[in-house]
């Protein structure tokens, strides 16, 4: 494998890593599809919460009454696009959503961490619900708050240059170490 894409692979996971925290980065919101009931993509922007550079995991948090969480629940295959207008850098990854609820460690230990004010972000009537007949929540936000934790199987790399772009496609074993990585034809 090139040096090259090598370190391509290790500087966009560190673009995503860092932008966890820094929430004027163009990868700290992403992208983030998913299939419906009917078959139908569906996309949404989500905040990037963690990121684990070794296993190729991102993290983000959800209301467990929105409908992505069903539709994760009936099909875990999803993609994540991320754009940095800043850089002209896209990322696109191909994976697998697992999802934790309120009940479970990882979604106990997310919680802990947020803020008071994003935890009443919880505590609202469900995603969708209808503002006429919207009913009050009578909980803390908890029970309503859950964990996606999405592990790449790839990662379409493309830098945008009026020079020319560049493409590579890298795909990762399911222990998330680099398995192979190529230049396409952007």
């Amino acid at each position: 494998m090139e040096k090259l894409l090598e370190d391509i692979d290790i500087n966009a996971w560190t673009k995503l890593k860092n932008a966890v925290l820094t929430t004027d980065s163009g990868f700290h919101f992403l992208t983030l599809g998913s299939v419906d009931e009917q078959g139908l993509p569906q996309i949404r922007i989500v905040v990037l919460r963690g990121v684990d550079l070794l296993e190729r995991v991102l993290e983000f948090h959800t209301d467990i009454r929105s409908p992505k969480w069903r539709e994760f629940g009936n099909n875990p295959h999803a993609t994540v696009l991320g754009y940095c207008p800043q850089t002209r850098l896209q990322l696109r990854l191909q994976g697998s959503i697992v999802m934790y609820d309120a009940s479970s460690e990882i979604a106990e230990h997310a919680w802990d961490k947020l803020s008071s004010r994003t935890q009443q972000t919880y505590a609202v009537a469900a995603p969708g619900s209808d503002v006429v007949n919207e009913a009050k929540a009578t909980n803390n936000g908890k029970a309503s708050f859950g964990v996606l934790l999405f592990k790449a199987d790839s990662l379409d790399w493309c830098q945008l240059a009026r020079e020319g772009n560049q493409r590579a496609m890298l795909r990762y074993r399911p222990e998330g170490k680099l398995a192979s990585a190529k230049w396409v034809n952007a």
